[in-house]
């Protein structure tokens, strides 16, 4: 369990006197005495999901501080001063299933029913940085995700969606920075100066070794492919997010909610200091860096882990890295409901899950939101069930009150006393890391991974044995339930992209994309920012594979270590 760290108290630091902080001591001691005698529920331990001892109550005695209000540094209750009564967030569902021509449908689908930003997700075979045709992509092509594989089909994807007026995500770490080519490649066939593109790619490799594992090149080289990307976003797409430094997976992989805050902010500082070494002047690019935090169910717990990652990177960005633009301070972050919280079992049960993770993502002031669909754990949603996860947001921003008041848990002593204990608990990881060396050296020992996984067998265990209740899975069971319907691609996607691919091979340019892929290689052993030869490559329609193995030719491929 973790313990709460001590601290001067807020009344303490208003200096009230001594038998006011006495009479508030003897009567809470009282209180106590008296609720110690009475009956407790036997089916909870009263802790949070990540094991954390909760007491019956708390009060002013618990909080150390008075934050200061919305829009002030260090925008523990939230980056604009106004939050949702001045922007709502972005309603981003996360799609992207079969061929480009499908998942175009699912978008303009999703756009029309007053969705206000897209996501990609992509197939497992893009990201892993395989062609559709590529022999290790057989039978996955199209079934997680959409098929991505040359500007071509990137073209196809946002055919009919103007890129200057949609906000675009794209969830892709390993060959990210091929993907993000082909989009601005795109963006400039529709006539779109590229400057005004509006978005984010994931990119976070160091999570990808961490937790999610779709890495193609070593550690060095794919970081010096983000840094890349940083210095030529910084110039050409000023308004587009070159990282969105995940705590998502990290979590879906077993992490507790303060190793989540902590390794990924301890990835991001990473980031940050290969941005510096490079040259690169700070509040150029780390205005531009983004974060992607999991909500689970422990809803107080996750409102005071997205209201202590502010405070910790607005900190740390100022006090340790030395920014100054208050753009650089402010972390700006999506959220997205828990899918590892979904269960197969009852399945309507999960959009209830999803409204109350919603609810703690928005309280704790994101700036995007995905709430998954019902029926998440067993395929790609259908048509029915993502519009429900829309229409959660939807119902959340119109009809409950909560977007008209800034950070409105603001002052609660449950949610500033959790606040405090995970950023305590993230120092006490950051002091750990750094004694390893940083945040490389302790990925490429396993200590993350193994941290992980000792966070994930403790709850998995606390399942098994009816320690901690997952209603209709372990509590509240039925026999009999009938079957929901899911969405299930064609096998025909995987026959209509090679189909696609062999005919843009036939038609395009031979001798360009044998060119272009050449200087890409030089660029690469020369050490120089492989980006405009990248972008050069994607204009040619060389293909996401082409790109990746002319790189891994110079870099060679990860292989990962035996940590366990």
């Amino acid at each position: 369990m973790t313990t709460v760290a001590s601290h001067d108290t807020l009344l303490e630091r208003l200096a009230l006197q001594e038998d006011e902080l006495a009479r508030l001591r003897q009567e809470l001691a009282a209180w106590k005495a008296k609720v110690a005698a009475l009956p407790h529920r036997s089916d909870s331990d009263f802790s949070t999901i990540s094991g954390r001892e909760l007491d019956a109550v708390y009060t002013p005695l618990d909080v150390a501080n008075i934050e200061p209000l919305p829009g002030d540094y260090p925008y523990t209750r939230g980056i604009h001063p106004t939050m949702y009564r001045g922007r709502l967030w972005t309603m981003r569902q996360f799609a992207g299933f079969g061929t480009a021509e499908d998942t175009n449908r699912r978008y303009k689908y999703l756009l029309e029913r007053g969705q206000t930003g897209l996501s990609v997700a992509f197939d497992f075979p893009t990201l892993m940085g395989y062609d559709s045709d590529h022999p290790r992509s057989e039978g996955e092509v199209g079934k997680c995700g959409v098929a991505i594989s040359s500007l071509a089909d990137m073209e196809t994807l946002f055919d009919g969606i103007p890129l200057d007026q949609v906000s675009v995500s794209m969830t892709i770490n390993g060959p990210a920075a091929i993907l993000f080519c082909f989009f601005v490649a795109a963006a400039e066939r529709q006539g779109v100066p590229i400057a005004k593109l509006q978005g984010t790619i994931q990119n976070d490799i160091l999570k990808e070794f961490v937790a999610q594992h779709a890495w193609i090149y070593p550690v060095e080289p794919s970081l010096k492919i983000i840094v890349d990307l940083f210095e030529w976003t910084s110039t050409h797409t000023p308004q587009w997010n070159s990282i969105s430094i995940s705590g998502y997976h990290i979590r879906e992989a077993g992490a507790t909610a303060g190793q989540e805050l902590a390794f990924t902010l301890a990835n991001g500082f990473t980031y940050v200091e290969r941005g510096i070494a490079r040259g690169l002047d700070i509040d150029a690019f780390a205005p531009r860096l983004s974060f992607f935090w999991d909500v689970h169910n422990d809803f107080f717990e996750e409102v005071a882990k997205l209201r202590a990652a502010r405070r910790i990177w607005a900190r740390h960005l100022r006090e340790r890295y030395g920014a100054r633009d208050a753009r650089s301070l402010k972390m700006r972050f999506h959220c997205q409901t828990a899918g590892v919280s979904l269960t197969a079992q009852q399945p309507m049960n999960n959009v209830a899950r999803v409204a109350y993770q919603a609810l703690a993502a928005v309280l704790g002031g994101t700036q995007s939101l995905h709430t998954n669909a019902l029926d998440e754990t067993l395929a790609l949603p259908t048509e029915q069930s993502v519009r429900v996860a829309l229409r959660t947001q939807q119902i959340l921003a119109y009809e409950t009150g909560v977007a008209n008041v800034a950070d409105p848990l603001g002052g609660s002593y449950l949610v500033e006393a959790l606040t405090e204990q995970l950023e305590a608990e993230a120092e006490r990881i950051f002091e750990q890391v750094d004694s390893m060396g940083g945040t490389v050296a302790a990925i490429v020992a396993g200590w993350f991974q193994r941290e992980i996984a000792r966070s994930a067998t403790r709850f998995q265990m606390e399942v098994e044995a009816g320690r901690r209740t997952i209603v209709g899975l372990n509590a509240f069971v039925e026999a009999d339930e009938p079957p929901i319907e899911i969405l299930k691609v064609d096998e025909g996607a995987e026959i209509e992209q090679r189909r696609r691919m062999a005919a843009m091979r036939a038609a395009r340019d031979q001798p360009a994309v044998d060119a272009r892929l050449a200087a890409l290689g030089a660029a690469a052993r020369e050490d120089r920012n492989v980006i405009p030869a990248m972008l050069d490559c994607a204009r040619a329609y060389c293909t996401l594979f082409e790109i990746r193995h002319v790189l891994e030719e110079v870099w060679g491929a990860y292989r990962e270590p035996v940590f366990f």
